[in-house]
């Protein structure tokens, strides 16, 4: 009884499904002949006497499928019956201008939120014409206004983050900004897209749910991530390439970033942002600073002679130690050399002021350029082994010993590749006598760079 009733239901769900495949296939073809009546005038319009001279006009026209320029929103945004005049001055003819109306179609109605119609006429003009989709932004390109092919990058990217004119009104001081770029490789790449961006499926059966929030509300989002989180999110579409380049999202990592110690007092942050064109992001890459959220390790290694009880036989050891350097944003430092039989792992999370261990210094560090210069080193280890209770009848003769010296580095950041700053090259080493000030410089010979490596756990500002 079961198996029937189940069958019974299958058969009515079947029927259901068919009549409204047969119903969408009638509005489809429907669809087609509309827009193949509309396309038929561009068919014989280049036969007729006051075209035909038009096609002459220009011995050095360009084919209808040669340009690659993207078109402006103002052609999007026109009416039905002006693109329907502007067809019928196209010089495309057959299958190719039925598509091509067919995918305007689509593209107002993804304008108006029509997605499920839509996909309809994408799909459908698709089929026509596998080539559809250049061939609109070829013809578009050829019906747009003259001036709008010099437009600037950055009108481009407040046109394409959103409709609304808060966006506009959030991503409007790019338009200055952009333009500084007209020769860098990221500005040619932007010149190629379409003014027009969405976020598009991996799968054309999916919807995407991310084209419905706005884009302010999107950059409010991105505001809250770091920056390699934000060029990993850039990297998925060319919208969000677009929408990782606003001034507000960089603005904010510079101000974090560049301040006293990583840069002097006596320069401001709008001076440094305006050597690199008041390009926050430029500036962010470009400009020196210590990486705060990690720790720079440097790996030294030497050979040792060792003693053999054969005289033949020669007995060499190398020795491997590591040297660590973590930077505070508050000016201190915290300097350790370590033995091989303390690797990184181990170090690195016991690696904090409080630390006990010989080997280690606090001192102070600052910024000039790409300058490292870290002072008072003092060893720590030297006042904590001798900090005893004094209660202790064995350590009462123990007094702890004045700090004679201190150690001062001076070091060369470097970046490899750009924007990373993640090479420290070591320039001097120095001891310096605290009570006459008689500095000694102490031999670099087995001193290795430092290379930046990064703990999740840390924060960088």
């Amino acid at each position: 009884m079961n198996t029937g009733g189940e069958s019974a239901e299958l058969r009515q769900f079947r029927e259901k499904w068919k009549k409204e495949v047969r119903h969408r296939r009638e509005l489809e073809e429907q669809l087609v002949q509309q827009h193949g009546v509309r396309a038929e005038p561009s068919q014989h319009k280049p036969s007729s006497p006051e075209t035909h001279p038009r096609s002459h006009a220009s011995p050095h026209a360009v084919p209808s499928g040669t340009e690659a320029k993207p078109p402006t929103k103002s052609s999007f945004s026109q009416g039905t019956s002006q693109k329907t005049l502007h067809t019928s001055h196209s010089p495309l003819s057959g299958s190719i201008a039925r598509a091509v109306e067919i995918y305007r179609s689509a593209v107002q109605h993804e304008q108006e939120s029509d997605l499920d119609d839509a996909l309809r006429l994408y799909r459908q003009a698709f089929r026509l014409d596998p080539d559809v989709d250049r061939a609109y932004f070829k013809e578009e390109q050829r019906l747009q206004q003259p001036g709008r092919a010099t437009a600037s990058v950055g009108h481009k990217k407040t046109l394409s983050t959103s409709k609304g004119e808060g966006v506009q009104r959030t991503t409007q001081p790019a338009e200055g900004k952009e333009s500084v770029h007209t020769n860098g490789i990221l500005s040619k790449v932007l010149e190629k897209f379409p003014n027009v961006l969405t976020f598009e499926p991996e799968d054309d059966r999916e919807g995407v749910p991310i084209n419905v929030i706005p884009g302010e509300l999107l950059l409010y989002i991105l505001r809250n991530l770091d920056t390699t989180t934000l060029e990993h999110f850039a990297t998925v579409s060319r919208k969000a390439r677009v929408l990782s380049l606003d001034p507000l999202l960089w603005r904010d990592f510079v101000y974090l970033a560049y301040k006293p110690p990583q840069i002097p007092e006596a320069i401001t942050v709008e001076a440094i942002v305006d050597g690199y064109g008041s390009d926050y992001r430029q500036t962010y890459i470009e400009h020196p600073r210590l990486r705060l959220d990690g720790v720079y390790i440097a790996v030294c290694h030497y050979v040792r002679r060792g003693l053999s009880e054969n005289a033949w036989v020669n007995v060499n050891h190398l020795i491997t130690y590591h040297r660590y350097l973590r930077f505070f944003p508050d000016g201190q430092v915290l300097s350790l050399l370590a033995n091989g039989e303390y690797q990184p792992p181990l170090v690195i999370p016991m690696l904090k002021p409080s630390l006990c261990m010989k080997g280690f210094y606090v001192g102070d560090w600052r910024l000039e350029g790409s300058t490292v210069l870290i002072s008072n080193l003092v060893e720590q280890h030297s006042h904590t082994t001798h900090a005893v209770p004094i209660a202790h009848p064995s350590h009462h003769n123990h007094v702890p010993q004045p700090t004679r010296y201190h150690f001062q580095m001076t070091l060369t950041l470097r970046s490899k590749p750009l924007g990373r700053w993640n090479k420290l090259d070591f320039v001097s080493y120095e001891s310096v006598n605290i009570e006459d000030g008689e500095v000694m410089p102490l031999p670099l010979k087995h001193e290795r760079p430092f290379w930046f490596s990064k703990v999740r756990s840390w924060q960088g500002y």
